[in-house]
This record gives structure tokens, sequence and C-alpha cells, in this order.
């Protein structure tokens, strides 16, 4: 088995890449990754620079690793701040480091793809013993795969990873027939609060437009650029994604794009963009030019839950963070990154570090349980 470094995704087809498994998980795609390098989001000054690992056997493409070299550890959604100021206090740098990943997008997901008629186990194996040593070579300090599917992850912690346990929130589909029967599983007064929420919202005279692939024209991403934009530069003064890269994405894969827009007085006024996977909705990025009672949840939870129960889909995943959603039908639910870190007593520290964190992950997570809204939780 032969692995190539690859700086640049273009270097493989597209059909070849997506011919490995990806189940159906649209920031795996080589149309998600490439339009990220196409448009300068990664690359560059940006500090994610392009090194994915290809395995080859006789001659046909059997498995890929999706990996950045990185000089900062912003944009990934699993800190590690603490790692790298404990590298700088020892006199040693933290980056660059490796780390496979999707870049500014905390969505699990497959990150060892494998072609379906390949051992996998033996892939995959060879996957992380050449990202070690490749990486080594390139000075990185550690490597880090970040929101692996479970699969991946109890792959890693087999290879002798350390695994970080993380919690988002998720709502899942129990066969509802529509939103009302999704609310008939809530306690009376959540099931008030819920109803409330989204009737202030058409009280406002607000419209909500669902959208999907060739609907959304480049003038709406123009829009949904300009609420994207303002949300990033208040929250963070920092704008990783340009309207160029949104544009090619709706472009190359029109079917997984679902953006939602408010309408009030015949303008917009707020843009919540979700990508659509084989069962899954995973949303990512809202913002709004007017402050709107209860339209954050209106945009960013309920339309995808609707949109979901509409579609077939089992699960939305509405992105990082926010106990708040849990009074919302979105329960707590484990998230997982592999690490790995080249100097031997570090790498002890960091580790006995997140075996602990995991135990209180555990406990944290069972605790937020108690506060979901359902008369009896789903399993």
């Amino acid at each position: 088995m032969h692995i190539d470094l690859l700086p640049r995704i273009a270097e493989l087809d597209t059909a070849t890449w997506n011919c490995l498994t990806t189940l159906g998980n649209p920031f795996v795609r080589h149309e998600f990754l490439a339009a990220l390098e196409e448009n300068g989001c990664v690359g560059g000054e940006s500090g994610w620079q392009p090194v994915h690992l290809a395995a080859r056997e006789d001659g046909r493409l059997v498995g890929a690793l999706p990996c950045y070299l990185k000089s900062h550890s912003w944009g990934e959604f699993v800190f590690d701040f603490a790692w790298a100021d404990a590298y700088a206090r020892s006199g040693r740098s933290y980056y660059p480091k490796a780390v496979s990943a999707v870049p500014y997008t905390p969505a699990s997901g497959p990150r060892l793809l494998v072609a379906p008629s390949s051992d996998a186990v033996r892939v995959k194996a060879a996957l992380l013993e050449a990202a070690r040593e490749r990486m080594s070579a390139l000075g990185a300090s550690s490597f880090h795969c970040l929101f692996p599917s479970r699969e991946d992850a109890e792959f890693f912690e087999t290879q002798g990873y350390a695994i970080r346990l993380g919690c988002q929130y998720h709502w899942h589909n129990h066969d509802y027939r529509d939103f009302d029967h999704f609310l008939e599983g809530f306690s009376a007064e959540k099931r008030k609060k819920v109803k409330r929420e989204r009737r202030r919202v058409r009280e406002a005279g607000i419209e909500v437009l669902l959208l999907e692939g060739p609907e959304v024209t480049p003038t709406l991403w123009q829009v949904f650029y300009h609420f994207y934009r303002d949300t990033m530069l208040r929250k963070s003064g920092y704008l990783p994604l340009s309207l160029a890269f949104f544009r090619s994405v709706g472009q190359a894969m029109p079917e997984n794009v679902v953006l939602a827009l408010a309408r009030w007085q015949g303008d917009y006024v707020a843009g919540a963009l979700s990508f659509r996977g084989k069962d899954t909705l995973y949303g990512r990025y809202w913002g709004a030019s007017q402050d709107f009672h209860s339209l954050h949840f209106e945009l960013c939870y309920y339309a995808g839950i609707d949109y979901c129960i509409r579609n077939g889909l089992r699960r939305f995943e509405p992105g990082a963070q926010g106990e708040h959603k849990i009074s919302r039908g979105f329960l707590p639910t484990a998230t997982y990154s592999a690490h790995w870190l080249a100097d031997p007593q570090l790498g002890r520290a960091v580790y006995q570090f997140l075996a602990r964190e995991r135990e209180q992950m555990r406990y944290h997570m069972a605790s937020l349980d108690a506060h979901a809204p359902y008369k009896s939780t789903p399993l």
C-alpha cells in the first residue's frame, strides 16, 4: 500500500474521492473541501495548510484522511490552548500541529475514509501509521482528529490515541407525523413555551421561507452572507468563510443546501444555513439584521425540526454549544476527538487529564438529562 501526501485535494478528482465511504456526510465530500481551498478559506495565511493523505493499492484509491497542518488552534471547537501553553512553558513549540478535521465545522462524521471493497481495518491502520510518520517529518508536535464518528473514534483508541469526550445537543426523529406530534411528548409547561415562541414570530408578521438547492440564487447567497458576516464579526472579529465559498458550495452540491430566511415587511431580516446529509440535518450559520423575539429559535431549531419530520431525516445537529437547546427538544449527545502527542512527558500529562475530564463530562451529561422537556426521555 502506497500513501501520498496531497497539498491540494484537487490532485484527486471528485468522483474518485467521493467513491470512498463518507456515510452521506456533506462535509467530507470532495466538493466541500475543495471549495474551502479554492476560495482561500484554507491554505495561504489561514493557518490551515492542507496535507491530505491518500492510500493507493495497485494504482487504485483505497483510503483517505483529510488533514491539515495548523499554526494555531482557531476554528476547531475542541480547545487545546492550555496544551499549547504547557509546551511553551517547557521551552518547546506546540505549533505546527496536525489535525484531521473539517475546518470551521464542529459536526461529527467519518474521517478515516475507505473504499467499500477494501479491508477497512488494514487501510485505516496504514493511514494512521503514515499520519504519525509524515506529520512528524513536517515538524508537527502532535496529531489530532476532531469530531470523528463514534466508529472512527473507537478505532483511534485501538491505535493508542487518547479520546476526548465532548457534548453537543442533538434532536432525534422518533417517527413523528408532524411538529405537533413531536410536542405531544413534552410536559405541558415546556410545550406551551415552544408554541408561544413560534406564535410570537407569526404575530410579528414574519414570513419564514425554507429554500433548497437551486432556489438559493446568487442574490440570496449575498443576502445570507450579510447576516453571516455581521454575526461572525460581532462575536469573534474573525471571518473564516467567504461569499465565494458559499456560492461555490451552493453550485457544486445544491442537494445538500437548506436555507431558512425570515422576511418582514418585504425585506429579509434573518437567515440560517443548514446542510443536509443522508439522514441528518446539520445547522451551521445564523445571522439577523434586526432583533425579533424568538426568531433565532424559529429559524435555527423549529424550522429545522419541521424540515426533518417532513423529509424523514433521523437526526438534527444544530451546531456546537448551547444548553438552551435542551428545553427545545435537543438532548445531550457525546462527541469525540482523538489525540496523540509526540513528546512522552507532555503526552502522559494530557492523557491523564483527558481520563479525568471524560468522567466529569459523563457526569455533566447525565445531570443535563434531568432538564429535558419530555414527559419521558426518548431512547
